[in-house]
């Protein structure tokens, strides 16, 4: 059998596949993982009492409109990676968009507050915990991606391995959210942003063994 005919069966046995199938398949591994590490933020570190009015302020709207916003950036680029076309990346200055913006809100809010209060509002009182719980509560949200990408065939594995690391780091923030009480800009830029940054290294480290196909 030569090379024309051999495509040509292949392609014949082939199933038609939904167009909406890479988002679902993204989706419930988004799910399956979120839902443990919700379980992980309440039964070990709890959730902030003060939950209601705080989700009544803007402080935490803006927190989570940040992490949520570069979680929806991140999945636009994991759902692409996650195809083994060359993939132009074309939409990856979209995840700038979050940090610019967040950022334009800590000059706001450096302006407003006195120069004494910036050091306190950037460390606040869980700097030195805040990133590897974000890093440690990704863990269950990356695992889900990497069950869904069992179906995908991606063939740029350490960017794949990246974009879904970054996107579970930005889920992992969301959720830990419900328990976190800082509510500085500065504070959130930061040491939430490091702990998606550091989710992001760990899934491009991994990626190019995780990912294989």
């Amino acid at each position: 059998m030569n090379t024309d005919a051999l495509i040509r069966q292949l392609a014949a046995e082939a199933r038609p596949v939904s167009r909406h199938a890479v988002g679902r398949r993204l989706a419930l591994g988004i799910v399956i993982g979120g839902a443990i590490t919700f379980g992980l933020i309440w039964f070990w570190l709890g959730i902030r009492p003060d939950l209601g009015p705080a989700m009544r302020g803007f402080p935490f709207w803006l927190k989570w409109g940040y992490t949520i916003s570069l979680g929806i950036c991140a999945m636009i680029l994991v759902a692409a990676l996650a195809r083994p076309d060359t993939v132009r990346l074309r939409w990856l200055w979209l995840v700038l968009v979050p940090f610019a913006s967040l950022a334009g809100m800590v000059i706001k809010e450096m302006v407003q507050a006195p120069s004494a209060e910036w050091l306190a509002m950037w460390l606040g009182q869980s700097w030195t915990h805040c990133p590897w719980f974000v890093l440690a509560l990704a863990a269950p949200i990356f695992i889900g991606l990497l069950w869904s990408f069992r179906q995908f065939a991606p063939t740029r594995l350490r960017a794949a391995g990246a974009a879904a690391g970054l996107a579970a780091g930005a889920c992992s923030a969301t959720l830990y959210g419900l328990n976190c009480a800082e509510v500085s800009a500065m504070f959130v830029l930061t040491w939430y942003t490091l702990g998606i940054l550091l989710s992001a290294a760990v899934g491009a480290l991994v990626g190019p063994r995780l990912l294989r196909w």
